[in-house]
């Protein structure tokens, strides 16, 4: 059977704004007191969704209204002049009051430090991502240096130039976030966020980042899902230098199920592509995506032991370049682990010092 295309997929999605997209410096209201923001990134993903919530907190002197942002983009001057037209032309004379991260990836936490700074309030993010991002913003967490480089030829990237340019990445975290405020308020699974009087579901999700965090909204029949659902794409599932054993795959499908619950008509305000509708579609698209490249996986390593390099080409059709091999290898690696821990393949490593999966002998 042949797989449906992305047109095919997202056609049995509803977008209720159609096209519409904000404009630079300007946001398109989505929900009662919920703005959408669009900013560029200098990546072949062009763009990240930050979002503004009206909100109400306890202040000194009684309640202070204002807003809470929700994601920052990466620390870079282009987005902090985007930042700065927002601030004049969106805010409608209030101040920012709090500043609430999803995860701790450079779109989403670069500029957290600044605009915590620029507006003297408090980060919320999860406490893993917190210590994550704040390890990251000092060194590397598997975006790049000397340990990454390692991991890839491990895994069967050979050339030396593509390891050399990866071993010499080695502040590409700080270079897009360069701080991480000192201090954070942490939110967890299950916790309720009280924002502009709405209470605010925070839904963990493992995967795609250490400890991802949702929100939802059942009054708004809101959805901020950040990176977890996302309409057109699929989310990057790797395993990186840092917790090289990982079964991210396995973890993020889990939390997929996480969203089942929710109604299938929740408004959908992921961090790229338009705001949807059909959660449980989508759910079920992700799951179909994922199947079909784990038999693609399972069937090229029953041909011939396969590394995470050789697996590239099967799960990924069109040419890639450094920036997205990286990724493409983590992503491999996850396919690869999760029917490795399912017991469907064995890893054993070659004389090369590279590890190679091959199915498990009955």
């Amino acid at each position: 059977m042949t797989e449906p295309s992305k047109e095919e997929l997202e056609a049995r999605l509803h977008y209720p704004l159609g096209d519409a997209l904000p404009e630079q410096g300007h946001t398109i209201t989505v929900a009662p007191g919920v703005k959408w923001i669009r900013m560029a990134l200098p990546f072949a993903l062009d763009h990240i969704n930050l979002w503004l919530l009206r909100d109400q907190i306890d202040g000194p002197d009684g309640p202070v209204q204002g807003w809470t942002v929700v994601d920052c983009c990466i620390a870079r001057d282009e987005s902090r002049a985007q930042w700065e037209a927002i601030f004049a032309q969106e805010l409608e004379g209030l101040p920012i009051i709090r500043v609430l991260v999803t995860h701790m990836h450079p779109d989403h936490i670069g500029l957290a430090g600044w605009l915590c700074e620029r507006w003297n309030v408090r980060l919320w993010i999860s406490a893993t991502d917190y210590n994550s991002a704040r390890i990251g913003s000092q060194s590397t967490t598997g975006f790049g240096g000397a340990s990454a480089a390692r991991f890839f030829a491990s895994h069967g990237m050979v050339d030396p130039d593509s390891l050399e340019k990866i071993r010499a990445r080695s502040s590409y975290y700080p270079s897009m976030v360069p701080s991480v405020p000192a201090q954070f308020h942490r939110i967890m699974d299950g916790m309720e966020v009280v924002i502009g009087g709405h209470a605010w579901r925070c839904i963990s999700g493992y995967g795609h980042a250490p400890e991802h965090i949702a929100l939802h909204s059942a009054e708004l029949g809101v959805l901020i899902s950040g990176d977890m659902v996302l309409p057109r794409i699929s989310t990057n599932v790797s395993v990186y230098d840092i917790e090289p054993e990982s079964n991210a795959l396995r973890q993020f499908l889990d939390s997929l199920e996480r969203y089942l619950p929710l109604p299938e008509a929740t408004l959908v305000l992921p961090s790229h592509g338009k705001p949807f509708s059909g959660l449980h579609e989508r759910i079920q698209q992700l799951k179909n995506h994922h199947r079909d490249r784990l038999d693609e996986v399972a069937l090229a390593c029953q041909e011939k032991p396969c590394s995470a390099a050789d697996i590239l080409p099967v799960m990924f059709k069109r040419p890639l370049d450094l920036h997205q091999t990286t990724f493409a290898m983590g992503e491999a690696l996850a396919h690869l682990h999760l029917l490795w821990y399912a017991g469907q393949l064995r890893r054993e490593t070659g004389p090369d010092g590279i590890y190679r999966f091959a199915p498990t002998q009955s």
